[in-house]
């Protein structure tokens, strides 16, 4: 067991069909305030949410974080030899994870927090009656036609040029070698590539690698949140995929630099240190939550 900023955090190991993922809890302090599996980006390790996952934990929410297969501190074997799929991470990977913090949790409620891809696939599992909220932070219906001017020359290298060119070349997406961020197994980036460069996004794989999703789901409450200076999710993507749901049924809110004293927010860095005033946002909590909790 571990101390990170004064919250205890615990290793682990989730056992997901046909792997086994790198996982810590960090349990909460103080009073229990609820459980949260915080479901990560395409290619963003889980330690880049240790800080959102202490700050948390420090305000009586438990946070469960993890490394998808073949990916992070989940990598057991080199990349090229990984058959995982982007289809793999969303469903179960992300479901063996959410069954993991039940048990972890036996008490208590649990919410999901999901960022980018891990927001993306709520809709095709069944949940643990004890999940009373569900949030997804940039996640969207997103094609390549969405992203403003400025970053669409980036997208367009990174589906039609090097992208591609690397992961043949490769045999894995060499992230880290082409300045893209981290490496990717070959099946995950090619699934990836294929949602954001058609307009049908992930439907062309339902019945196939994807079950039927129910996005008449009863039951938790549904939150889905955009930030405004996103250019990688931008809030029109964020937007189409809050129009899959009934109308009331999603609550649908853009964040914005502004109101929380930022000079921005963007897809990634929202999980960031210097975006600390916008986490209550994220997990719907009122604003004294940003405050520094006292001793216990």
């Amino acid at each position: 067991m571990l101390q990170e900023h004064g919250a205890e955090r615990r290793s682990l190991t989730i056992e997901a069909e046909g792997a086994r993922l790198a996982a810590c809890y960090y349990a909460p302090i103080g009073a229990l305030h609820a459980n949260v599996v915080l479901h990560g980006a395409t290619g963003v390790p889980q330690r880049y949410y240790s800080a959102f996952a202490s700050w948390a934990a420090a305000r009586g929410i438990g946070v469960l974080t993890y490394d998808y297969r073949d990916f992070g501190a989940s990598q057991h074997r080199p990349m090229r030899e990984s058959h995982a799929t982007f289809a793999d991470w969303a469903i179960l990977d992300q479901g063996a994870a959410e069954r993991a913090l039940a048990e972890l949790a036996p008490e208590g409620p649990l919410w999901v927090l999901g960022h980018s891809l891990g927001g993306l696939a709520f809709a095709f599992r069944r949940h643990d009656v004890r999940v009373e909220r569900i949030t997804t932070v940039g996640a969207g219906f997103g094609h390549v036609s969405d992203h403003p001017w400025s970053y669409r020359p980036l997208a367009l290298a990174f589906w039609y040029a090097v992208g591609p060119v690397g992961t043949v070349l490769a045999g894995y997406l060499p992230g880290k070698r082409l300045l893209l961020g981290e490496d990717l197994p070959a099946g995950v980036y090619w699934q990836w590539r294929r949602w954001c460069t058609r307009r049908d996004f992930f439907r062309s794989d339902i019945g196939l690698s994807l079950p039927e999703p129910d996005f008449r789901m009863d039951g938790p409450a549904l939150r889905m949140l955009t930030m405004e200076d996103d250019v990688v999710v931008p809030p029109v993507a964020v937007q189409r995929y809050a129009d899959a749901f009934p109308q009331g049924r999603m609550e649908y809110r853009v964040l914005t630099p502004a109101e929380f004293g930022l000079p921005s927010l963007r897809h990634i860095e929202v999980f960031s240190k210097r975006a600390t005033a916008a986490w209550p946002a994220l997990l719907g909590l009122p604003d004294a939550f940003a405050e520094e909790p006292g001793p216990n």
